[in-house]
């Protein structure tokens, strides 16, 4: 990694895949700081269910980009970049290597590469849009997969900010917003970055998803959501529709039992860890490490390790 630029080391991949012990099992090996890209690991007391470092690990490597904000505070990736670039410099000028860890790969596009902006909004299309939603729920996310299936398969269904942004893309350029962002991604990047995805089996990775829910489970994370209750954190905020806390909080309101709770957990896990490896398979030059079991990450690190420390 020997450039002009700052080096970042970028682990993404999906949930439950290993990302943190294969960074903490870098820190080992080679100086290094490491900086979060997770999108919902931004939010303080939001701990067991976004499975964010802990005292120990905190204290054994620095962790940035933690805790910063309240669940009931805005935030967003245009906040996140400067927020991640300044903490990149300030690792670099202390001789560490920022490896920057996580699974929101829009944060972290954003961060290496800049975000398309798109054309200006048209405020009569957008009102069309609402319109036929309106009277079609569904409609327009079903138009996004026939015109755009790799914008949609990272798309909730019920998400219409972004639905109707793509499809307002769309119509305005002539083009897919997902080719559009891939023509602009890394045009001018600030920073020399390699970029590491896991890929375990997915099989192996189903697996290891209802593992973590049961142990998230068994550490307390029901009353972690009670306490975010107790404290007014409502399930109409964008922290509260997290994994975990929006079907907990469905539990809480008496709509299901809990047992009905984790099993959703499970499954809407899977559903967006099978979106997380869409998008990281769409973005260019991510090095995939493929492995099959957890005791293979000390492997994988000194693979990187060995790739950091070349000359080219």
């Amino acid at each position: 990694m020997k450039s002009a630029k700052p080096p970042v080391l970028a682990v993404g991949g999906p949930t439950a895949s290993g990302k943190s012990s294969l960074a903490m099992t870098l820190a080992s090996m080679i100086p290094v700081q490491i900086v979060n890209f997770d999108s919902m690991q931004v939010y303080r007391g939001m701990d067991i269910g976004t499975a964010k470092a802990g005292k120990k690990e905190r204290e054994k490597v620095p962790h940035h980009l933690l805790d910063l904000r309240d669940p009931d505070e805005p935030f967003s990736v245009g906040q996140f970049i400067p927020l991640f670039q300044e903490t990149v410099l300030r690792i670099d000028d202390q001789k560490d290597l920022p490896v920057a860890v996580g699974g929101t790969g829009l944060y972290l596009r954003g961060a290496l590469g800049g975000l398309f902006d798109g054309p200006a909004r048209d405020e009569d299309l957008r009102d069309e849009l609402k319109d036929r939603e309106r009277s079609e729920p569904g409609s327009l996310f079903r138009i996004l997969e026939e015109r755009d299936p790799e914008t949609a398969g990272r798309t909730m269904p019920n998400d219409l900010v972004r639905i109707v942004r793509a499809l307002e893309v769309l119509h305005l350029t002539g083009k897919p917003i997902s080719v559009l962002q891939k023509e602009h991604a890394f045009s001018d990047r600030p920073f020399e970055a390699v970029v590491f995805c896991l890929s375990p089996a997915r099989d192996r990775l189903y697996r290891w998803i209802g593992e973590r829910v049961d142990q998230m489970m068994e550490r307390g994370f029901l009353e972690e959501v009670k306490r975010l209750k107790e404290k007014g954190y409502n399930r109409n905020l964008t922290s509260m529709k997290g994994l975990g806390y929006r079907e907990l909080m469905a539990h809480l309101g008496g709509e299901m039992n809990l047992d009905q709770a984790v099993e959703r957990i499970k499954t809407n896990t899977r559903r967006y860890a099978k979106r997380q490896v869409t998008w990281f398979r769409g973005e260019k030059g991510v090095r995939w490490l493929e492995f099959e079991s957890p005791e293979e990450i000390p492997d994988l690190a000194e693979r990187i390790v060995k790739i950091v420390r070349s000359p080219e």
